[in-house]
């Protein structure tokens, strides 16, 4: 057993008992390497990886690979869901090194002194196939490099470090805002959309949920305006509808797995991450409010249905990611055979069953069946000769019935540490799908998050980053602080409880103390006492996850603008100007500075609710519709104790409803009627 035994992250705790002596990331550790003058070799993946699992069976369980790495590294595991800080440098550096993005695992090979890559892969076969080496010969080859080449890896070394630097914007004389960043992404994104298939690129295909809200945000202002951008509102519901009815999508117990490997959505990589699926619930309840259209409710009640089903922890937290593999194949859950499918369902319920989900066609996942929409419902109405009402009756007949049968399996791994970031994405999804969905149990569930937050993660004024088993993650990052920020504002929009709101203005007091740039704007990843690494990033451009800074912007501008906070509303406008050179360049890749800067340019339309609470949902239920997205309304019971002073000074009327409609700082009369609103 190595030193990984005690760890808190199941990713390693997977590998404490390996033959390769790995160490986590601690001081013990980098002292070790130090002193050996040994490199460090740092593998940083996570529990959900398949390729992980792939390369942790064939290499890290190989007595002879771990006796070539214990004799020439320095061994150190890292789960990147713990450590976002290092797995965000180092996937740069990879990027730097290689000219093409990175992935997981995660190989990279530090000098010891400095913590500098000089060599960077990712997963290695143990022999050699497909072009690519083992893993064996990488690592005698790279060991025999470092210690002959010294001077050559230290010069590399001086010209990566100044090229990390440049992933942070630079400072830049204060440029004038305007909307050409944001013309330019809704070009961008037209220009990489997949018109046959929706999505954007080729295979592999991921969700983009950032860039998918960008265009119906845009298709929304343009709508606002008179002149509706309809195409960029096709691209969305076509993607969305698309990713729907594709295997990405968990067609029995809902739920979206991490991206597709083939360009139509077909079959996915299995794994279910808690951050891809907050963003996809508030996008599909975004739509739904926008288009009407049936489908968008469905995926959205059915995907928050599997968080509070499968990812929802007795305290009322929510659990990272479940595993791509069961009983030791990726996939195996998820999968069927026709025989096992017709001896489980009636003969009508099969005939709609194989036909809807391509039962009927060869098999599509290593001599198996993955479910995916083949024919539409309405159309396999007319070829069944049966009602649509029929059809969807044994569609869901049959779903349940596989649903229930599937459950008997052996489930894939679950990762159940609760992290603060993707729980502010989740508590997002679900209050934001709640309040547009009428769905109150989805409502219960992001405020049950936001309490086990601030009884568990929110200590002496400062917010973790996560906790597994009791133990807490003491890191603190911007994502934690923002992501959960932007999920309190959309929970006061569907249920306002003082307490949220005061929380959300120590969180965003906290992000100017600890992580602001005061020089030059924006917002630095870690804190001002967080360990020294090789690079202090300041995340602005989206990757899986929204950017820290331009959510820090949007809820900077909201909080401002809401309570008169002229600080937070000035290091917002300080982020975009830091910014600005680098959504002029390529504007499409930081959609949630964008969402910042729309709201910069055209301010957010804030309603405040004061009155009778039994009158407020009416209300509210008309300000929802038609969506608006850059509209905040706060339904503020009569009986609300401790309202900040601009709230306060908002007074609830004796009887009835008055609501207060704020555009920047300008604010209109009291409105005192449903009908005058």
């Amino acid at each position: 057993m190595n030193a990984l035994a005690a760890e808190t992250s199941p990713y390693l705790q997977q590998h404490a008992d390996n033959p390769v002596q790995w160490y986590p990331w601690n001081p013990e550790a980098l002292a070790l390497a130090r002193d050996s003058g040994k490199p460090i070799l740092l593998s940083i993946g996570y529990s959900a990886c398949h390729w992980c699992h792939v390369m942790a069976h064939e290499s890290f369980e190989d007595p002879t690979t771990a006796e070539v790495m214990n004799r020439l590294y320095v061994n150190i595991k890292v789960d990147r869901e713990e450590r976002p800080d290092l797995d965000r440098i180092y996937q740069n550096a990879f990027q730097l090194l290689n000219q093409r993005a990175g992935g997981w695992p995660l190989t990279v090979f530090l000098t010891p002194d400095d913590h500098v890559p000089f060599f960077a892969g990712t997963y290695f076969p143990p022999e050699p196939r497909h072009g690519m080496p083992s893993f064996r010969d990488v690592l005698e080859q790279v060991a025999a490099f470092y210690h002959q080449n010294r001077d050559e890896i230290s010069a590399q070394n001086e010209r990566l470090l100044d090229a990390l630097a440049s992933f942070n914007p630079r400072p830049t004389q204060a440029a004038r805002l305007d909307a050409a960043p944001l013309d330019q992404a809704r070009q961008q994104l037209g220009a990489h959309y997949d018109r046959q298939y929706g999505g954007f690129g080729g295979a592999p295909k991921f969700p983009h949920p950032n860039n998918l809200e960008r265009l119906l945000r845009h298709w929304a202002m343009t709508r606002d305006a008179g002149q509706a951008d309809d195409a960029a509102l096709e691209m969305v519901t076509n993607t969305l509808q698309a990713m729907a009815a594709g295997g990405i999508y968990d067609q029995l117990g809902g739920g979206f797995c991490r991206y597709a490997v083939d360009e139509h959505w077909s079959i996915p990589h299995f794994e279910k991450m808690l951050y891809d699926n907050g963003p996809l619930l508030h996008l599909y309840a975004a739509a739904w409010a926008a288009t009407g259209t049936g489908l968008f409710r469905r995926i959205a009640e059915e995907t928050g249905e599997w968080v509070l089903r499968e990812m929802t922890s007795s305290d009322g937290g929510f659990w990272s990611t479940l595993d791509a593999d069961s009983e030791d194949e990726e996939g195996r859950f998820y999968v069927w055979t026709p025989d096992e499918v017709r001896a489980l369902l009636d003969a009508d319920e099969y005939a709609v069953a194989a036909r809807l989900w391509g039962l009927d066609q060869p098999a599509n996942f290593e001599g198996k069946w993955h479910l995916r929409v083949m024919i539409a419902p309405a159309d396999l109405a007319r070829e069944l000769k049966r009602s649509p009402e029929d059809v969807l009756r044994l569609r869901e007949s049959a779903r349940r019935k596989l649903f229930a049968a599937r459950e008997r399996r052996v489930h894939p791994g679950r990762d159940e540490k609760i992290l603060t970031a993707w729980n502010g994405l989740m508590i997002r999804g679900l209050a934001s799908a709640g309040r547009l969905l009428g769905r109150e149990d989805f409502i219960d569930a992001a405020a049950r998050a936001v309490d086990f937050i601030r009884d568990h993660l929110y200590r002496d004024g400062r917010l973790v980053a996560g906790i597994k088993d009791g133990r807490v993650n003491p890191n603190r990052y911007l994502d934690d602080h923002v992501f959960l920020i932007d999920g309190l504002l959309e929970l006061l929009q569907a249920r306002f409880r003082p307490a949220d709101l005061q929380l959300a203005i120590e969180l965003a007091d906290t992000v100017l103390a600890d992580f602001q740039d005061e020089l030059a704007g924006g917002f630095f990843f870690t804190p001002a006492d967080h360990e020294s690494l090789i690079l202090r990033p300041k995340p602005i451009a989206d990757d899986a996850i929204p950017a820290g800074n331009g959510i820090a912007a949007r809820v900077l501008l909201r909080l401002g603008h809401l309570l008169g906070e002229t600080r937070y509303l000035e290091a917002a406008e300080a982020t975009l100007h830091c910014a600005w050179s680098h959504l002029e360049q390529y504007a499409s890749l930081h959609g949630a500075l964008l969402d910042a800067l729309e709201e910069s340019l055209h301010h957010p339309e804030i309603v405040v609710l004061r009155g009778d609470p039994t009158e407020l949902p009416a209300w509210q239920t008309k300000l929802a519709h038609p969506w608006q997205p850059r509209r905040l309304v706060l339904a503020i019971p009569v009986d609300a104790p401790e309202l900040p002073s601009l709230l306060a000074q908002r007074p609830a009327p004796a009887t009835g409803v008055t609501a207060w409609i704020c555009r920047g700082t300008a604010c209109e009369a009291p409105v005192r009627k449903l009908a005058d609103l």
